[in-house]
């Protein structure tokens, strides 16, 4: 809400019971839907167990689909076809491409596997950058929670690129880093901390022994959580000129 009205625009937030079925939230979607004045679309993930998420995904129109989980969109990012890109990966991309980082050919190693954002970074990482997703033509391994301890370790070691999105605090360690890579932490913990009995937030990555041989490293909390943001501002205003377009026409 915050960021929406800092940048301009107009944001409303609708907080549903956990009662409310699947008929009544897809209802709801639907005339958001049709509303011309709302230009973008999202609900807040995961949905309660009674629904189907993928359901409930695919009913918002891909025009307004700015957390780009409409299968459709899904598809056509895919395609390497230009589309809604989910917000998350789309940050981490354009980190990437501010910070100047040569991802050509690089090793990029990509650990988690979800649908909404690990798959997405991977595919973005490796398609060609020549088609509409202007992806970066990175050579990709991906890791996941059924991938031996050691194995883990060999791959992320030859990586130049490391991101990481799995929710496991401390998983990847500086033993696990060659010098010089560039480390991106999408993770994201709450967990209590031992010395002040404070809860804190904390990502995959071992962050303080790891910065000393990374050349380039993302905190956590302050760093792909921002760029998350600024990306679903930037699908935002991408949605209302689309379909701007559509009702001029």
């Amino acid at each position: 809400m915050n960021a929406a009205q800092d940048v301009g625009i107009s944001s409303e937030t609708r907080r549903l019971p956990a009662t409310t079925s699947e008929h009544e939230l897809l209802d709801i979607i639907d005339t958001l839907n049709k509303d011309k004045n709302v230009d973008g679309i999202l609900v807040q993930l995961p949905v309660p167990d009674h629904m189907n998420e993928r359901k409930v995904c695919n009913a918002i129109v891909c025009e307004k689909d700015v957390d780009g989980f409409n299968v459709f969109n899904v598809g056509r990012m895919c395609l390497d076809m230009k589309s809604m890109i989910p917000a998350t990966p789309l940050g981490v991309i354009e980190l990437l491409k501010r910070a100047g980082i040569d991802t050509f050919g690089k090793n990029a190693v990509v650990v988690g596997r979800s649908k909404n954002v690990s798959m997405p970074i991977a595919m973005l990482m490796h398609a060609d950058g020549r088609n509409e997703t202007g992806a970066m033509d990175a050579t990709v391994t991906i890791c996941h929670r059924f991938t031996p301890p050691k194995e883990l370790a060999k791959y992320c070691s030859m990586a130049d690129i490391i991101i990481t999105a799995t929710g496991v605090p401390g998983l990847i360690t500086k033993e696990m880093v060659k010098p010089g890579a560039c480390v991106i932490d999408v993770g994201i913990t709450r967990i209590t901390d031992p010395n002040t009995g404070k809860t804190k937030l904390v990502g995959d990555v071992d962050f303080e022994e790891v910065r000393q041989v990374a050349g380039y490293i993302t905190p956590v909390p302050g760093g792909v959580g921002p760029m998350t943001v600024a990306m679903l501002m930037h699908n935002t205003f991408t949605a209302a000129k689309n379909l701007a377009k559509i009702n001029k026409s």
